[in-house]
Formats: structure tokens, sequence, C-alpha cells
């Protein structure tokens, strides 16, 4: 019943509501991707992290008014970032696409920011412009991972501080069923822990004082140790994106089982150093499926989907990523 899908250029689009764009700065090492949805998705949003940095979330709770939005933005530059939303509803607007109020077409646009000023260029921060030009330029043929996008200045495992963390990124996993049912995840991975593999190997963590290899994070947790000043300069932000049909209670019930592939693929993750968030978006281009099927297959890629992020990170602003610690070794 279960099978990954090739749909032109990259599988995630089969999910025919969705284009991505993403822009980032290299010599900053920040950026911004942006989920577009022009005809609307009904959406939902789980946090979990006690550091967050969001937009919009208030609108996302099922009990409130508005049921559709029109972008998700994951975005690098801590609360800085949340100004390159301001530059997607703009786009937007310009574009005629966003919520009917007679006199105007609101943009409804959600999202999250990461803490990546550690790495590059602190005064380099996404902007409106940004946010625009990232908007302008999402596209229906490739999903880039690694350091791009929101990606672009993420690292993971600084519980030994960030002199030793490890190079992530951005990544994407995506899973389709024999009902043509889609269901993808998109996350950029910036935790305070470690990054481990199914049978709980270390792909992205702390490195050891040669840096050249990796230390159990946990397991320097449990003997004591407790890397000071780091409460929200992490965060693991990303979103589950399907063609199925789901009213927004069920949005949140999607994603807040997503919070399960974070569980099993970050350690620690949700601490108080985090700021980790999870989007749920339905485009309704299919029937509705069983929400418990679709809410375990959603953890599945999103743990997928984090691997994909730390694997496909390039070495930048003075770390190393998993693959070029793996090739020296």
């Amino acid at each position: 019943m279960l099978s990954t899908s090739a749909f032109g250029a990259d599988p995630i689009f089969a999910i025919q509501g969705l284009k991505v764009g993403q822009v980032a700065d290299a010599n900053g090492l920040t950026g911004v991707t942006v989920l577009r949805f022009d005809k609307g998705a009904t959406a939902s949003v789980d946090v979990r992290g006690a550091a967050p940095g969001t937009r919009e979330t208030d609108l996302l709770k099922p009990e409130n008014l508005v049921q559709q939005v029109h972008a998700i933005v994951l975005s690098g530059g801590s609360a800085f970032g949340l100004d390159a939303m301001s530059g997607v509803a703009a786009q937007l607007e310009q574009e005629g696409i966003g919520f009917d109020v007679s006199v105007a077409k609101v943009p409804i646009v959600t999202g999250a920011v990461l803490f990546d000023l550690a790495l590059g260029d602190a005064k380099v921060r996404p902007d409106a412009a940004m946010g625009r030009a990232a908007t302008k330029a999402a596209q229906r043929e490739i999903f880039q991972q690694g350091n791009y996008g929101a990606g672009m200045g993420a690292s993971a495992g600084k519980i030994r501080g960030m002199q030793h963390a490890t190079k992530s990124g951005i990544g994407r996993a995506v899973k389709q069923l024999d009902n043509g049912v889609v269901i993808a995840a998109v996350v950029a991975v910036n935790p305070w822990g470690d990054v481990v593999d199914r049978d709980g190997r270390l792909l992205a963590a702390s490195r050891n004082d040669a840096g050249n290899d990796f230390v159990n994070g946990t397991e320097l947790i449990m003997q004591g140790f407790n890397a000071d000043g780091f409460a929200g300069r992490n965060t693991t932000i990303g979103a589950i994106i399907t063609n199925s049909t789901l009213t927004k209670t069920e949005a949140l019930k999607v994603a807040q089982m997503a919070h399960d592939g974070y569980a099993r693929a970050i350690r620690p993750v949700h601490s108080l150093y985090d700021g980790d968030a999870i989007f749920a978006a339905a485009t309704s281009e299919v029937a509705a499926m069983d929400v418990n099927l679709l809410g375990v297959i959603a953890a599945e890629v999103m743990e997928q989907a984090i691997h994909n992020a730390v694997l496909a990170a390039e070495p930048a602003g003075g770390l190393p990523s998993a693959t070029s610690l793996a090739t020296k070794q």
C-alpha cells in the first residue's frame, strides 16, 4: 500500500497545489523557504519547543475563523526573520492571492523561524525583500536539500557548544499511497540535540575536542554536562503537506503525530532551548483518508526528511557536515 513515487523532477510536486521557493545568502548563511498554496490549504500547527518564533499561529487553531492559508514560511534569522513573512504576504497580494474581504485580498501567511545568527554573519537576516524573492521564485520542478533556504544556516548537535556543532540543512521526504494520497514532509533541522538514524547511530551530533568524530550528547547530559547560554538558539521547524482532505482539527492531529518523527530522529528534542514546531497543510485534491494512518505516515516521512536534511548538508561557517566527517573517517 505504501510506496515512493516519482513525479516530474521531484515527487513532492505530486501535490498539485504546492509550489516551493527558496532563497538564501551564502555569505551571511541564512535563508527562507516558502511553501505556496495559491488556491489555499487547510492548515494547523503544533508547537512543542519552549522557545518558538512564529507568525499567525493563533488563526490555525480549529476554533478560529480562517480555514485556509496561502503560504507557510520557514525562515532563518531568529525573530528578525519574521520580517520575511511580510514580504511573502506583499508578493502574494500583488499577485491577487488571498482571503477575499471585498475591499482587498488578504494573503494568510503563517510560519516559524530558527536561530542561525551564530553561523555566518549575524547582521544578515531574512527580510521582506528575501521573502518576496522566495515567493516569486516558487516553482514545481525541484526541491533542493541541504544548504538551501531556511537550511542555509542550520546546525545540529550543540550540547557542547556551537564550536562543536555539525552543519545541518533542510530536507524533504515523500510517500505516495495507492489511493492517490501523497504525504510529504519539509523540515529545517537546527536542534540543540543530535540527529540519529533508526538504529540510534549518530548522523549529525556534537563533536569531540579534535572535531573529527561525534560524541553522544544525551549521554553527556545524563552525566551532568550542561552548556550554558543556549536558550532560544535552536529550533527544528517543518511542515507536513498532503493532497488529502482534512479539517483543521484533523490537520492539528496530523501535526501532533508528526512530532513522533522529531522524537525518533533528534535526541533530545522539544527542550527549553528549542522552538520546535510542525505545521500540517492539506490541499484537498483527493478524498479524505483515515487520519490515524495519515498521522503515522507523517511521522515516518518527517523522520526521513530530518535524515535527508543532515545527509544533504555541506560544510559551511567553519562547521563540517555529516558526510564530510564520514569521508575523513
